[in-house]
């Protein structure tokens, strides 16, 4: 290929950048104007853009490639094209009709996404982006662009912990085309004078902290959750999966005085007793101050589920705080559940799960509208009027071998504004599972404190 200088010379033959007067989209007056969408009509500019673009990255990081709508998308295609690494397409919004997808192509979840994007300005349409392909559970790491017009976008990205490559930057491209000729020394210094004085801001899109959302909070268990979050710092929720009362009541004693809630799957446990597995239990919960919730997942007709939730052996209804439900049921089925808080299973953790985007949508209508919902289980980001219940979280990225895919405290709260983490096998499979508890203890608060420190920021 030719160099660097070369290359962009080629491409400015095609009128990519504009150089005057120009008002953007933002309202700003600009002194150049910068349309990368001719490069797609020339097929040779077009392959070697796609290898440059290529030979700035680690190509052994990504799984998938996904460019940007719209402009970016034949530029993404050519990289797939050049590199063999699989290309997925993101609609600038979802079908209204057929699967609905946002995200078309043959992907997994847990896979490494590039992005690629054209120009970077604000950086808002790729923090958008990333929200949207992670909303998929796609995991987003790298971005490549192609110009960067230097006013705040890949600062902000890299402010979020992403690694933006570009190509060119528009004091870079001003210098090229003033060596060449192509621009004045005055017409470099008006543009040199915009860049220092415009960086664009955008309010970017916060969380609520616990205390705004404990003074909204219509249901009394979203109320008990959230003062004892704040009153033990802590928004740790453990996951008993163990199969005897012996092992259920030793792991409560001992992780009891920094949680807010223990997770039960009742059903498991092998030697079950109302009086000497709930009863002691209960009295647990009252000493260190942490609620119960039932994982039952319920998943039924109404009358079904009314049933399961108060008769049986378990007599979940006489001691859980609240429960987990599907909504696959509808919004009748949720009716039975009048004196707990019920958490609504919007998406799930495992691998090829059927939770999809469209599933989600559905379920998170319910879940919004019935009156005994307090929040939601789900890897994705759900409204702020729910409270968020992650799923999945272990200091270890990774999965387990059956399924389960992890994401750390760090992530969750930062990417997802998670509320509650609930944690496993990191604390109930460890050596000393109280140790544990007090690790994801305060890395879940020190995260939550973290993205509550990110409200206008410089784009």
């Amino acid at each position: 290929m030719e160099s660097k200088k070369e290359f962009f010379l080629e491409c400015y033959k095609l009128g990519i950048i504009k150089f005057g007067r120009f008002t953007l989209k933002s309202g700003i007056e600009s002194p150049f104007y910068v349309d990368l969408r001719p490069l797609a009509s020339d097929p040779k500019i077009l392959k070697n853009l796609a290898n440059y673009l290529l030979d700035m990255l680690p190509l052994d990081n990504f799984d998938l490639i996904c460019g940007v709508p719209y402009a970016a998308l034949p530029m993404a295609t050519a990289m797939s094209l050049e590199s063999y690494i699989p290309l997925i397409i993101k609609r600038k919004e979802a079908k209204s009709y057929g699967t609905k997808k946002l995200i078309e192509g043959i992907y997994q979840k847990g896979q490494n996404c590039l992005l690629v994007e054209d120009v970077i300005t604000s950086g808002k349409s790729l923090v958008e982006t990333i929200a949207e392909v992670e909303q998929e559970d796609l995991k987003v790491a790298d971005i490549v662009v192609v110009l960067d017009r230097e006013q705040g976008g890949k600062q902000l990205l890299e402010s979020k912990g992403y690694r933006v490559h570009t190509l060119f930057n528009i004091s870079e491209v001003c210098t090229i085309l003033q060596e060449n000729g192509e621009l004045s020394d005055e017409e470099v210094k008006r543009i040199q004078d915009f860049l220092q004085g415009n960086h664009i801001q955008f309010e970017e899109k916060t969380r609520n902290s616990y205390e705004q959302k404990l003074e909204h909070a219509q249901h009394s268990v979203s109320k008990k959750l959230l003062e004892t979050a704040l009153a033990k710092k802590s928004n740790l929720i453990a996951s008993a999966d163990v199969t005897t009362t012996q092992e259920l009541l030793a792991l409560a004693e001992k992780v009891g005085p920094h949680v807010i809630a223990l997770k039960t799957h009742i059903d498991i446990i092998s030697d079950f007793d109302y009086e000497k597995t709930i009863v002691p239990l209960k009295a647990l919960a009252e000493k260190h101050q942490f609620l119960l919730m039932e994982d039952r997942k319920f998943a039924d007709i109404g009358n079904t589920q009314e049933l399961q939730f108060t008769s049986g052996v378990f007599k979940i209804t006489d001691w859980a705080d609240f429960v987990t439900s599907q909504v696959i049921g509808g919004f009748e089925s949720l009716d039975c559940f009048k004196n707990v808080g019920v958490v609504a299973i919007v998406g799930m953790s495992s691998k090829g799960a059927l939770t999809t985007s469209s599933y989600r949508e559905e379920a998170l209508k319910v879940a919004l509208s019935h009156p005994n919902v307090i929040g939601g289980v789900s890897q994705n980001q759900i409204p702020e009027e729910l409270l968020l219940f992650t799923p999945g979280v272990n200091l270890a990225d990774s999965g387990d071998g059956k399924g389960q895919q992890y994401n750390t405290p760090e992530h969750v709260f930062k990417m997802l504004h998670t509320d509650f983490i609930i944690v496993g096998r990191g604390i109930y499979k460890s050596e000393d599972p109280e140790t544990a508890a007090v690790t994801y203890k305060n890395e879940g608060w020190n995260a939550y404190v973290n993205s509550l420190q990110k409200n206008a920021v410089q784009g």
